[in-house]
């Protein structure tokens, strides 16, 4: 059982921090889809220089009948084409023609376009920094979650390797003490107290053992790591991040939000310039039948200017205004937020740094006062209930101990998150 142990803790496979937070970036749907949309707003804004800049060139072709039924000179017949009729039953031909050919390639050609291409390039530019932005903050939280699962790991693996030195610590008590039975100095029923004992410390190593393989799925689960390898994790030791003074990404994530609402706006207003094209068609154009002689061109200009829509655009200008104060009271909020908790932390971290000193001084001491009691035992003048007592102390402080260096670097993790 116990070398088994032994190969749990040292024979596995060793992986760090950055193997998981490298597989976490690469398997991150939410980095994979800011990367596509960076490729949708490249696209888009192709697809608008087409649209501003290259004709727009499409094939017309109709045709309509109007046929009647004639009673020039008393008699009726069925036209399909009119042929001057005045008396006649069907469409007034003032209205149809007789009917309407068409079969044309008619083009439109925009003009004047620089000013709007301009508005589409800024709003595609502001568009790629968010995109950018995101991918930064998510690869940032992707540092925070996967700190936060790997310290869990650490604090399972450290746990069970605690355990573990107790174990072995126990196991030679209990062979000496063994022999001392054997030699009469102590009584089997000591002996009996002290394998009980063990076998207690060796379930709960199990315990640990199991905790450490549930949290390393968890955070393999979290990486988009498939594999089932119990690897051993390699000790991590957070540093606080120097204090943000100049420039956060957060606050860089309002300023980007308020840039593009302003572009919403300057791309809203393009309707309301005008819009001068260059429109050209050829081919077939008739009425009443057609003829080849009906064939020919056209070229003109069309202008299209919005003058009046019922003050909409001040509307919406207004409504980018209400957006733009609502972005500023989020911001005013997050940063009042954000200076709280990190002083919270700083404060909690303080005071953990402190207990920590303490419960060093004490587990020092309690590394004397097993020294002596090891002594004693050997010599068969200590009680065996008392140090069974002293080892359950000793493994509680250690336990404490462990928790306030772990509640440490879950501090500064968190810290270092805020701190961005």
């Amino acid at each position: 059982m116990l070398l088994i142990a032994d190969l749990f803790i040292i024979n596995a496979q060793e992986r760090d921090i950055d193997f998981y937070i490298g597989h976490a970036k690469e398997n991150s749907p939410l980095i994979n889809q800011a990367e596509n949309e960076k490729k949708i707003v490249s696209l888009d804004l192709q697809q608008m220089n087409r649209i501003l800049y290259k004709p727009e060139i499409n094939v017309i072709s109709g045709f309509t009948f109007s046929p009647i039924i004639t009673r020039d000179d008393n008699t009726r017949s069925f036209h399909l084409v009119s042929e001057g009729a005045t008396d006649y039953i069907g469409h007034d031909l003032a209205l149809t023609d007789g009917g309407q050919y068409q079969a044309l390639v008619s083009m439109r050609q925009p003009l004047l376009s620089g000013s709007k291409y301009r508005a589409y390039v800024n709003k595609a530019d502001i568009s790629h920094q968010i995109n950018e932005n995101n991918i930064t903050l998510t690869i940032h939280e992707l540092e925070q979650v996967v700190g936060y699962q790997y310290l869990l790991c650490i604090r399972s693996l450290k746990e069970s390797e605690n355990s573990l030195s107790l174990i072995r610590n126990l196991k030679a008590q209990y062979e000496l003490i063994q022999k001392l039975v054997e030699n009469g100095v102590y009584k089997q029923t000591d002996l009996m107290l002290m394998q009980i004992e063990l076998e207690n410390y060796n379930l709960e190593y199990k315990g640990y053992k199991a905790e450490y393989i549930s949290n390393l799925y968890d955070l393999n689960l979290i990486c988009g790591i498939s594999d089932t390898i119990v690897a051993r994790l390699q000790d991590v030791d957070f540093k606080i991040n120097p204090k943000t003074v100049v420039k956060s990404m957060f606050l860089a994530g309002f300023k980007l939000d308020s840039l593009n609402i302003l572009s919403d706006q300057a791309v809203n207003e393009l309707k309301y310039k005008p819009q001068l094209d260059l429109i050209a068609d050829a081919g077939l154009n008739a009425a009443y039948l057609p003829y080849p002689r009906r064939l020919g061109l056209s070229a003109g200009l069309a202008l299209t200017w919005n003058i009046f829509d019922g003050h909409q655009k001040n509307i919406q200008r207004e409504k980018s205004t209400v957006n733009l104060q609502t972005l500023e009271f989020r911001k005013s909020n997050f940063m009042t937020q954000n200076e709280i908790s990190r002083n919270k932390i700083l404060n909690q971290i303080n005071s953990v740094k402190e207990r920590i000193m303490l419960n060093e001084m004490q587990t020092d001491k309690y590394k004397h006062l097993a020294e002596a009691y090891s002594k004693e035992l050997s010599l068969g003048e200590a009680s065996i209930m008392d140090f069974k007592n002293l080892l359950k102390d000793i493994a509680a402080k250690n336990q404490e101990l462990l928790q306030l260096r772990m509640e440490k670097q879950f501090f500064i993790n968190s810290y270092n998150y805020l701190n961005f």
